[in-house]
């Protein structure tokens, strides 16, 4: 018998209950589709900017361009079928220095690169501004999530939002150098343009970076 007022407490609330059940169900229901489809777009989005950041590492990770984006001990290398699988400091001794254009190690950079490239077969590669750029944009030998999440860094981008990078890309003529590099040299892949439309692309996009 003392087990008989529980009993009747529990099926009076019961309806009670069922109407809460009900109600959370319903919630759940209208609330799904729409964190589903949320979630979708998301992981659409991300998908798709990590296509187009493949792209754009493959043109920051080639050598017309990481030969030159070296660390504070500012030695560029070379690369090409001539120096073996891989690449090699440049020859000669030369250093960047904290200048970046040889200023501090005896011999400056437009010594030898010129404002064209030499028309000699792997002759001295030149442009109107020949430098190495800031130790802070170093990124030759790093990992592809490691260039991704510096090219978005301000602090390591030369102080620019992805669209001036975008900007910086479209107008320097250094950085246009990499798709005209002189006879016997591989350009850096695709286009100034395709980069350029990637970049704005991928910031769209929300610049997703891959995993570590």
């Amino acid at each position: 018998m003392s087990g008989q007022p529980v009993v009747r407490l529990r099926l009076r609330r019961l309806p009670v209950v069922r109407r809460i059940v009900s109600l959370v169900v319903l919630l759940m229901l209208a609330a799904g589709p729409l964190s589903t489809a949320d979630s979708a777009e998301t992981v659409g989005a991300e998908a798709a900017g990590l296509v187009v950041w493949d792209r754009i590492h493959a043109v920051l990770s080639h050598p017309r361009c990481a030969n030159c984006h070296v660390d504070a001990d500012a030695v560029p290398m070379w690369s090409a079928a001539a120096y073996g699988p891989r690449p090699v400091p440049h020859g000669m001794q030369v250093r960047g220095g904290a200048s970046r254009i040889g200023a501090e190690a005896g011999l400056l950079c437009n010594s030898c690169h010129t404002a064209r490239n030499s028309d000699r077969p792997h002759g001295p590669p030149g442009a109107p501004v020949w430098l190495l750029a800031p130790a802070s944009m170093q990124w030759f030998g790093r990992r592809s999530a490691e260039i991704c999440a510096q090219i978005q860094d301000p602090a390591r981008n030369g102080g620019r939002t992805i669209a001036q990078v975008a900007e910086h890309v479209d107008h320097d003529p250094l950085v246009h150098w990499g798709w005209d590099p002189g006879p016997g040299r591989e350009p850096a892949p695709g286009t100034k343009q395709a980069l350029v439309a990637d970049l704005l692309a991928w910031a769209g996009q929300g610049a997703p970076c891959p995993a570590p």
